[in-house]
Order: C-alpha cells, then structure tokens, then sequence
C-alpha cells in the first residue's frame, strides 16, 4: 500500500512539472502563487527561442493573466523558413498554455513585420482582465541572417 502511494505521489508530482519549465520564483512561503518561468523554441523557426514568465496559481481560482515574453535569435533563420510562416496581419499561433480552470488560455503568435524584416511574438491571455486583455511584445529582427531581405519601399 504504501509503494502504491509514493508512487500516486511521484507520477502525481511529475505531472505537475512542465517540460518547458526553466524557472520557478516562490512570491512568498504563505502563498500558493509562484513565477515560473517557461521555454520554448519556435517550430518553423527552430533558431528562435522565446521564454515567457507568468503566473501560476495552484489549488487558487486567481486570475493569472499577467505574462511576460523574451525572444530572440539562438540559432540560424533561413529564407526558407520565413517563406513556410503565416505572413497574414494576425499571423499564427505557435504555442498555448492553459493558465486556470475557468479555461483561460495563454497564446503565442507570431507576426512577420516584412518592412522591417522583424519577428514579431506577442503573448495574450484570452480572457478579459479588469476591462483589459492583457499582452506582451517581443521582437527578432532578422538583419543580419540569411532570411534578411532589403525591404521594399512603399509610396504613402
């Protein structure tokens, strides 16, 4: 019975780990609320690599929608790659993460800027906040990578 239990308890524990997870800041040793701190490579683009760090609440019906984003050039960006993106205006999500269990999600997507050859990633939580949703920009210039084109001037 009691290998039954440790065992409950391990697969339980591990479960609660994320794969993604990097970081992990206790606010405070009589609060349930930790900053952890999240990775993840972009998959069309495997030389980005972003890390966004954000609120998670356990056992709390809190509203964790604060959120921050960091991305930037960690390996090759190529041609090829920025040509098999989503290059729409709303471009395309590339990662998404549950953040409570009134089903409010944390998206990634990301954004070409094709006149200033620039990633763009915002992070948003999908759920309305005090009258606001809240967001985080961060940006990947392409200069000085194989897919830097010289943009194309525009008459206004």
């Amino acid at each position: 019975m009691k290998k039954l239990i440790a065992t409950i308890a391990g697969v339980l524990l591990l479960s609660a780990c994320d794969r993604n997870e990097v970081g992990d800041v206790s606010l405070g040793l009589f609060t349930t609320k930790d900053i952890k701190i999240d990775m993840f490579t972009d998959p069309l683009i495997p030389g980005v690599t972003c890390h966004v760090a954000s609120i998670e609440a356990d056992l709390s019906l809190a509203d964790p929608s604060d959120s921050s984003i960091a991305c930037r050039q960690t390996g090759e960006i190529t041609a090829n790659m920025i040509a098999a993106i989503d290059k729409s205006k709303s471009g395309d999500v590339v990662f998404k993460k549950s953040k409570s269990v009134l089903f409010k999600n944390m998206k990634i997507r990301r954004i070409f800027d094709p006149q200033n050859q620039t990633l763009m990633y915002l992070a948003y939580s999908t759920k309305e906040t005090s009258g606001s949703f809240k967001h985080s920009l961060s940006t990947v210039p392409l200069w000085g990578t194989d897919a830097y084109q010289e943009p194309v001037a525009t008459s206004d």
